[in-house]
């Protein structure tokens, strides 16, 4: 395996709460969830103060939004069954479109401007689903997946794994071939949750660490 180099971080803010999960960039704005709290916050992000904030209905494990809405995956009841939940800015989480994640498990999400894509840590892959749910393409990333974003038509991924102390890698991927390759791009030294794109800039959680990060897209090389 190649040596990589470092991500470039621009910027480590506070996390105004505890164990931030969910992340992603909405109409401009950061949200992000927090997994101890089950709740879920919009930043002001000139001022980097919470804008809105309300509680989940279970525990928000990944956000992602799909232009005029949010979606999260929440984990429900004491099983912490998954499930995925559209949420309104200003009006909070819709009570009918609920849907079950395939077997009820899976993490984060991206969206290529028309389909919902979900991960499953434990089965190294992401699934592109239909309205209902329904898999509609599987991709194996062959490794654990701590979060995933479309920029310009590919996917960016974490993956790697939290075993040992943590090895994450930032890599890309185009689903659109029949058998994705994936180009490793650099390496993330902290345990990364979530990833999300604000039009120019990757971020991801520092969970443990109670920080939010901000890094630059790594140059080709």
């Amino acid at each position: 395996m190649r040596d990589l180099p470092a991500i470039t971080e621009i910027e480590r803010l506070p996390s105004p709460a505890p164990t931030p999960q969910a992340l992603t960039w909405h109409r401009g704005e950061l949200w992000f969830g927090s997994r101890d709290l089950q709740r879920v916050y919009r930043m002001d992000r000139k001022n980097w103060k919470v804008a809105e904030e309300r509680q989940a209905p279970g525990t928000p494990w990944a956000a992602v939004s799909t232009s005029d809405s949010l979606w999260f995956t929440l984990g429900e009841g004491d099983e912490d069954d998954r499930y995925l939940r559209r949420y309104i800015a200003g009006k909070g989480f819709s009570e009918s479109d609920r849907i079950a994640c395939p077997e009820f498990t899976g993490s984060y999400l991206s969206y290529d401007g028309k389909h919902l894509y979900l991960s499953q840590w434990y089965k190294h892959r992401i699934l592109k689903l239909d309205a209902a749910g329904n898999i509609l393409l599987e991709i194996a990333v062959g490794a654990e997946i701590s979060g995933h974003v479309f920029v310009d038509g590919v996917i960016y991924v974490l993956r790697g794994t939290e075993q040992n102390g943590g090895d994450w890698r930032l890599a890309r991927l185009d689903p659109r071939e029949a058998a994705p390759a994936i180009e490793e791009l650099a390496r993330v030294p902290f345990q990364c949750r979530s990833l999300a794109f604000d039009g120019e800039r990757l971020w991801s959680n520092h969970r443990d660490a109670d920080r939010i990060v901000c890094f630059a897209i790594p140059k080709e090389h």
